[in-house]
């Protein structure tokens, strides 16, 4: 379409698609839609949103001949021997196809009332009609379109009846065809007996040599994966708590192919390709604010339709067996070390890139890769469905390297609305490793490369271990989100608690955060605020024990914070809903008559929200308020109250490491409200090791069996909130007696016997110490949508910027699985001066095409957004 009289001609067939009246399927005009368009970015352009809505609405039976002529096309072609010659089957009319084919689906997956007719349109098998004397040349109708004029015209002797795949079965087949086709996305070699070879892109997992590839079948594989990526979209227009439990038949179908070496070919094919890819090599500085790596648009395609298909739960059927994904069972497959070896090279390249992009001598001079978010994923999906995987990650000790990319990430983000899923995943990740009892005895090596981290998640005059950095990190985390990560606590305290029985040596700085979050934890404004804060009080307590315990000879400074603050220990046992309330009181009187210049000493957390009783017996307030909102005064449930020496030195200690300013990150990132009752996994009761061994295999760690609807089999351990909440005595004296205070009250009853003033050598015999217990957490239907959300709104965010390479493919569609936002525009930078030339660009990205995102009501200042 290289003038603008076709491009005329184009806008002008458009226009005719919305016409009432049905076009014939044997019209000529049908063939402009595959001959006339140059680029994607006419197609996308051209055929606006406006277009599409309006012939979806007003003909649907033209959209439906569109669609069946596309696809029809498109079969036709690739089963022609010549393609992709230039003259007789040519490649653009078949990438045209594909690009009509992603520019119209999205706009009729947002239609709730197509429903059946998509069901029926694409996944109900087509009749081929055969009439007797034809030469054997079949006529194949479709469900619903007009064929009673042949068969009216014919006796029924003589027309044959012959049944054929789905519409949108026969789809798939083809793109997966063409993703293996020989000079269309794969170079022509001397081996090359097929038009189709389902040879691995590149080496790595399962090849050992990498096919030779052009900058055209690159882009090629792009455009087949961009539209297998929309086809896989359905998930975009339903509510998150109906995603894993009604599915997408496209994905379904893909995930169930019984032909391992279509499976395989493909999986290693995208796995290859996102993990080679180097992010870090050399190139112009600045290149980026010119042009967009077309390289980059590739992978990214190839790692979000690898994770599309290995997170996908296939819903259950009611057979037998429950169906399989066989994406995912042949990743848990992998054994082979030299395979781990690529895979851990690959996923820490990336991950690393960003902190390496912080760190450059020219400031923004190289942008970070954007879909480091969905390589915590992948890394995350492997250590869930391959144990070997998990185990080689920390035999080879390079989990602690994972995480403490894991920890930058999530502290990154922690005050990032639009990046709250990212930070929540992190979280996961770590108490996924954590269960390990070896990753736990690694931490206990001296972590030497704090200071290469950027600034924003380095900890000041650092000197310990992985244990060290890891707790003060998860103490940050906890204390300066701004409630932002009240959700994921139970996972942050599972992730102590698998941890402490193997930490050795805390230093004092690690020590003291852990003893400041009992305080917290044990405040009377953070248990009586609602019904279940007092189970974050009983984890945490099961990890000091855990630690004292099984370690306590090699723990001697964080035994003595413990007997350092010894009275807070002793006054849970006396706590009443009397004594808790005055001590609120009492809070509030001295905050009132306390200066400003008091802050200076207190630790860096925020002060209770209203800083009255009332807020803590108000029934609108349900959720568990952040640590960050509780106060820290001197009185009983204050650190350092037992001892009158190194109080000043030990309050300067409680400055929360790390301080940084909220990311600023332009997060893109589709959002929605979030709240304790969001759907994240589930956390389940502890079990030991010998337990954890005898589960079923179909219970295994973290298994999802692919399937959606019998996932979550164990008890939880954390409860939901009671809306209207009053605390009253009997709700008191239902838990304070089973808090576990016996060990530490025990070790301090020790030690006040002790007349030499010093900790006991040795563990006092009074304490018997229990077996280790695994806390892990277990999916359920609606965290999987949660998480499902989570990777399609990576997706969308992606997609959303129009450049070269990426076309906005959802833009503008009605999304039900989370809650599109107009982010606020940042103001003039270095590398956007705002002037004349962004006046003349807004009004060209206006003219083509007026692809705008859906805007909807921004929430007030301080509401909390993620995914």
């Amino acid at each position: 379409m290289g003038n603008s009289d076709s491009k005329l001609v184009f806008k002008q067939g458009i226009f005719k698609l919305s016409e009432p009246r049905a076009i014939p399927v044997d019209d000529i005009y049908w063939t402009g839609f595959w001959k006339l368009p140059e680029s994607v970015e006419d197609v996308f352009s051209l055929f606006s949103p406006v277009d599409i809505r309006r012939a979806r609405d007003n003909s649907l039976s033209n959209v439906e001949t569109l669609l069946n002529a596309l696809i029809s096309r498109l079969v036709e072609l690739i089963r022609l021997p010549a393609f992709p010659d230039l003259d007789l089957a040519p490649s653009k009319e078949a990438l045209n196809c594909i690009r009509i084919i992603t520019r119209v689906l999205p706009f009729l997956y947002e239609a709730d009332h197509l429903d059946s007719w998509e069901d029926k349109f694409f996944w109900q098998r087509r009749k081929k009609l055969q009439k007797a004397g034809t030469g054997g040349k079949p006529e194949v109708l479709f469900e619903g379109s007009t064929s009673d004029g042949f068969e009216e015209k014919e006796d029924a002797a003589e027309v044959r009846v012959e049944y054929l795949k789905p519409l949108g079965e026969e789809l798939i087949d083809t793109l997966i065809d063409l993703l293996f086709y020989i000079n269309f996305t794969i170079l022509s070699t001397e081996r090359s007996k097929k038009k189709v070879t389902y040879a691995i892109w590149h080496k790595g997992v399962g090849c050992n040599v990498s096919m030779q590839s052009s900058k055209e079948m690159e882009n090629n594989r792009s455009e087949v994966l961009r539209l297998l990526l929309t086809l896989s979209s359905k998930s975009l227009y339903m509510p998150a708590h109906t995603v894993s439990i009604n599915g997408a038949k496209a994905l379904t179908y893909i995930t169930t192919c019984p032909d391992k070496q279509i499976v395989l070919s493909l999986l290693c094919s995208q796995l290859n390709t996102a993990l080679r890819y180097n992010p870090s090599a050399w190139r112009v500085p600045y290149d980026h604010v010119l042009y967009q790596d077309p390289k980059q648009v590739h992978v990214s395609y190839c790692l979000q339709f690898l994770l599309v298909l290995l997170l996908y739960p296939i819903p259950e059927t009611g057979l037998d067996s429950p169906p399989k994904n066989f994406f995912r069972h042949f990743l848990g497959r992998l054994h082979r070390p030299q395979d781990f070896e690529f895979l851990v090279d690959g996923m820490l390249r990336t991950l690393n890139q960003p902190l390496q992009t912080s760190s450059s001598y020219l400031p923004g001079s190289q942008k970070a890769v954007k879909w480091a978010p969905e390589m915590l994923m992948l890394f995350w999906e492997a250590l869930q469905c391959n144990k070997r995987f998990r185990s080689y990650i920390i035999d080879s000790e390079r989990g602690t390297e994972f995480a403490v990319l894991v920890l930058f990430y999530a502290l990154e983000y922690r005050n990032d609305a639009a990046r709250q899923g990212v930070v929540r995943m992190c979280v996961f990740i770590l108490q996924t490793l954590s269960t390990e009892p070896s990753f736990g005895k690694s931490l206990n090596r001296a972590f030497l490369g704090q200071e290469s981290l950027p600034l924003d998640v380095r900890i000041p005059d650092f000197s310990g271990t992985y244990a060290d950095y890891l707790m003060m990190s998860i103490h940050t985390l906890m204390t300066t989100s701004k409630g932002k990560v009240d959700a994921i606590y139970p996972a942050l305290l599972a992730t102590i608690n698998n941890l402490a029985p193997y930490l050795q040596h805390l230093n004092e700085k690690s020590s003291i955060r852990l003893i400041q979050l009992f305080t917290s934890m044990s405040a009377p404004s953070f248990l009586l605020a609602n019904e279940t804060n007092y189970t974050f009080l009983q984890s945490l307590l099961e990890a000091i024990n855990a630690i004292i315990e099984h370690q306590y000879s090699n723990n001697r400074i964080f035994v003595r914070m413990i007997l350092k603050t010894r009275r807070k220990f002793e006054a849970l046992r006396s706590l009443t809903l009397e004594s808790g309330q005055e001590e609120l009181e009492r809070l509030k009187q001295r905050r009132k008559d306390s200066s400003v210049s008091a802050e200076g000493i207190r630790s860096p957390t925020r002060s209770l929200r209203n800083g009255s009783l009332e807020n803590v017996r108000s029934p609108q307030n349900t959720r568990t308020p952040s640590l960050s909102n509780v106060p820290e005064e001197d009185g009983t449930f204050t650190i350092g109250d037992d001892e009158d020496t190194d109080d000043d030195n030990e309050r300067e200690h409680l400055a929360t490491p790390a301080q940084s300013s909220p990311s600023n990150h332009n997060s893109q990132t589709p959002s929605r409200s979030s709240s304790m009752d969001e759907p994240l996994p589930t956390q389940l009761k502890g079990m030991s090791e010998k337990a954890r061994g005898k589960m079923p295999a179909s219970q295994s760690s973290f298994s999802r069996h692919s399937s959606s609807t019998s996932l979550n089999s164990h008890p939880a351990t954390m409860m939901t909130p009671t809306v209207g909440f009053s605390p009253s005595p009997h709700w008191i004296d239902s838990w304070l007696p089973t808090l576990p205070l016996h060990t530490t009250l025990t070790l301090i009853d020790s030690y006040s016997n002790n007349t030499t003033g010093v900790p006991p050598e040795s563990l006092p015999s009074a304490i018997d110490p229990t077996p280790p217990r695994v806390h892990l957490f277990s999916w359920t239907p609606l965290s999987l949508g949660w998480y499902e959300s989570l990777l399609w709104g990576f997706i969308f965010a992606s997609e959303m910027v129009v450049q070269k390479g990426t076309v906005g493919v959802w833009n503008g569609t009605n999304i039900r699985l989370f809650r599109v936002e107009q982010m606020v525009t940042s103001g003039p930078s270095l590398m956007k001066p705002m002037g004349a030339v962004d006046a003349v660009g807004s009004n060209l990205v206006q003219r083509i095409g007026r692809m705008g995102v859906k805007a909807e009501v921004v929430p007030p200042k301080g509401s909390v957004r993620d995914v």
